[in-house]
C-alpha cells in the first residue's frame, strides 16, 4: 500500500511509522493516486496523451484520461452523475 514508505517489509513499516502517519499517507494516496512510480508515470503520460487527443479532436466527444491508462479502472459514478445520464 505505501510502496516502500517506512521500510521494505511490513514489520519495518510497523516499527518506523505510527498509526497516524499511515493514516496521513492513506489520505494522500486517496487524493493523489498511487505511490507506485510506474503508475504515476502512466498517469502523467496519459494526461499528456489526453490533452493532445482533445486538442486535435472534435468537441462532440472528448477523450478521458482513463482511455490511455490500461491499468486504471473507470471511476464509479455518483448517484447525481448517474441520474444526469438517465435524463
Amino acid at each position: 500500500m505505501l510502496n516502500g514508505i517506512g521500510g521494505c517489509t511490513i514489520a519495518e513499516a510497523q516499527q518506523r511509522l505510527s498509526y497516524e502517519e499511515v493514516q496521513r499517507w492513506a489520505l494522500y494516496r486517496k487524493k493523489r493516486g498511487s505511490l507506485h512510480p510506474g503508475m504515476r508515470t502512466e498517469r502523467s503520460t496519459a494526461l499528456l496523451a489526453t490533452l493532445y487527443a482533445n486538442a486535435h479532436r472534435g468537441k462532440g466527444s472528448p477523450v478521458k484520461i482513463t482511455d490511455f491508462m490500461p491499468h486504471e479502472e473507470e471511476p464509479e459514478l455518483s448517484l447525481q452523475q448517474a441520474m444526469k445520464t438517465w435524463q
